[in-house]
């Protein structure tokens, strides 16, 4: 009987976990395994949900997560730092994304693009995000964050170094630093933001196809190198006004 040929193919991946878990569960495991349960039902599904993202794999206080979009990988991992850092201040995710060739059988996925973002969210401190060269030259002309080289990184059973560059949120000291010295420059080129669409329809359970249409839109624009598109997380911010 002929081998099943390896289905591959082009994904971003997203490894996330809780610095300091073990200590947590250490010092209070049942107020620890609450509060993650909530983190997960009320901000972690949610928030993947809503990045077109798919949690493939769990492992305690582990999650991995698959996107079609680097740009989509990178939104999710900072409005989920975001929302965590908001709601549940106990709880300090850190988070690695790689864009690479994966290995799917099933529902389960495999390889080096795994490996990869594993390896940088072993180095990502806690409420930060680290991708790898390969996810950085995907958005940075795509989302208006700063990004900041980290140098070349080492990873077991990863042959080449990994480029890293963390992701400079707004908390980030860099950031707080910047703002204070200088204003932010402006684009050299038109820009343009698209404001949330409103739901018409009277039934709260159209709310996602409103939203989806203002994603879409925004996603086409952002192909378009003519043009500055402003992230769907600043525009997003005047939903209901």
């Amino acid at each position: 009987m002929a081998e099943a040929r390896v289905k591959r193919k082009l994904s971003a991946i997203l490894c996330a976990d809780v610095v300091g878990y073990s200590r947590l569960m250490g010092e209070d495991e049942v107020a620890t395994l609450h509060t993650l349960k909530r983190c997960v039902a009320q901000i972690i599904e949610p928030t993947v949900k809503e990045h077109h993202g798919r949690i493939f794999k769990r492992m305690g206080d582990g999650f991995m997560v698959e996107f079609s979009s680097a740009v989509d990988s990178v939104e999710c991992a900072l409005d989920w730092q975001r929302r965590v850092d908001s709601a549940e201040p106990s709880l300090s995710f850190r988070i690695g994304i790689n864009l690479g060739d994966v290995i799917e059988d099933k529902k389960r996925i495999y390889g080096d693009g795994v490996n990869i973002a594993a390896r940088l969210e072993s180095i990502s401190e806690g409420g930060g995000v680290c991708i790898s060269r390969a996810a950085y030259d995907q958005v940075k002309d795509k989302l208006p964050y700063e990004y900041k080289y980290e140098g070349e990184q080492f990873g077991k059973n990863i042959k080449e170094p990994l480029r890293v560059y963390k992701v400079v949120i707004d908390s980030d000291t860099e950031a707080g630093k910047a703002s204070d010295s200088e204003p932010m420059k402006l684009p050299d080129k038109p820009s343009i933001a698209v404001l949330p669409f409103d739901n018409l329809s009277g039934d709260p359970n159209q709310e996602y196809l409103a939203d989806g249409i203002t994603e879409q839109i925004i996603t086409g624009l952002s192909m378009m190198p003519y043009i500055f598109v402003i992230a769907r997380n600043s525009t997003f911010t005047y939903k209901g006004q």
